[in-house]
């Protein structure tokens, strides 16, 4: 364990979870995985930095667990049992966004248990935080597994009813090329959430079939078309099952499982990163793209929607497994 910055007077530290195939970094900034390599390749396999400093000024949340409520919620507008809250508006003061300025992506965590092959990590968030109701404990464990799995398991209580809906946001690129356009992806849903131009779901279902949403079958990304969306996987949680795949052209391929009901799909469009990130690589647009397994976005307002709200009483539980290999 290695001090890599300071926020606010609480020191960053970097933690090292690996086996024989699979190392990670970890920072409790964030509980964000930093860097993380695959053996015998010597590239890192997400996007991030090698200064704390960027993290600060730079980081469109790489790596980091977004929440309290990942995802957007519009206007900030959450209505809880009888009672309107009004959440921080941090995106364009118009739109919540990942739990707000402050959400737990951007705190410090507190660091419980650290080994060579996991670290556990906790966060308290306080009422009327980001202006969210109830005293909100996560937990967060995140741990190597045989032959080379990286795997987050969390957990969360609340003393009041509120939102919880936790995602990972690594950016992956598998090869450390300029973009990942030409990775191969494939995600198991027949089902996705059409947007309006603030990324919001328009309240609609669509389904794929015929559409550039379709990745039933694995294809390039390419860059015809922005992905920024959810794909709709179940209508709840259920029992860890495998939801998506990402080949690059190296040869490695990522499995991803989780027991999540939606999964959030960005191809990294908008990134133009001024600094330089991990190994001095520069990121452009589609330097890296975001697989997060999550409940369905702005599920408050739309009660179809797989949704997010955590009573009192109620134990959240997620876990999701990135399955690294280098064959496919």
């Amino acid at each position: 364990m290695k001090q890599f910055g300071t926020r606010e007077g609480e020191p960053v530290y970097r933690l090292t979870i690996e086996n024989e195939r699979l190392s990670a970094n970890i920072l409790n900034y964030g509980a964000a995985v930093q860097d993380l390599r695959l053996a015998p390749f010597d590239h890192p396999l997400v996007l991030g930095f090698d200064c704390f400093e960027n993290y600060l000024n730079h980081s469109p949340h790489f790596g980091v667990i977004a929440g309290r409520c990942a995802n957007r919620i519009k206007d900030g507008h959450l209505p809880l049992e009888g009672t309107n809250w009004q959440l921080d508006l941090n995106e364009a003061g118009k739109t919540h966004l990942h739990g707000g300025s402050s959400g737990i992506g951007q705190r410090v965590w507190q660091i419980i248990e650290h080994d060579t092959r996991q670290i556990r990590l906790r966060i308290e968030c306080q009422h009327g935080e980001m202006g969210y109701p109830g005293n909100l404990t996560i937990d967060c464990s995140i741990s190597i597994e045989e032959p080379a799995t990286l795997v987050f398991d969390m957990h969360a209580q609340t003393d009041t009813t509120t939102l919880c809906n936790l995602a990972h946001h690594s950016y992956f690129n598998l090869d450390a090329s300029p973009t990942i356009k030409e990775h191969l992806l494939n995600i198991n849903a027949d089902h996705y959430l059409p947007v309006d131009v603030a990324m919001l779901p328009t309240g609609e279902i669509n389904d794929v079939a015929g559409t550039a949403f379709d990745f039933r079958q694995q294809r390039a990304v390419g860059g015809q078309h922005a992905f920024d969306h959810n794909f709709c996987l179940s209508n709840e949680t259920r029992q860890i099952t495998k939801v998506a795949s990402l080949t690059g052209a190296t040869g490695i391929c990522l499995e991803l499982h989780t027991t999540e009901p939606g999964l959030q799909f960005y191809d990294g469009g908008k990134l133009d990163i001024p600094v330089a990130g991990l190994d001095g690589h520069r990121y452009a647009n589609h330097a890296g793209l975001c697989l997060e397994p999550q409940r369905w976005p702005d599920s408050i307002h739309h009660s179809s929607f797989a949704g997010a709200i955590l009573q009192t009483g109620e134990h959240y539980h997620q876990r999701s497994e990135y399955r690294l290999s280098s064959v496919c």
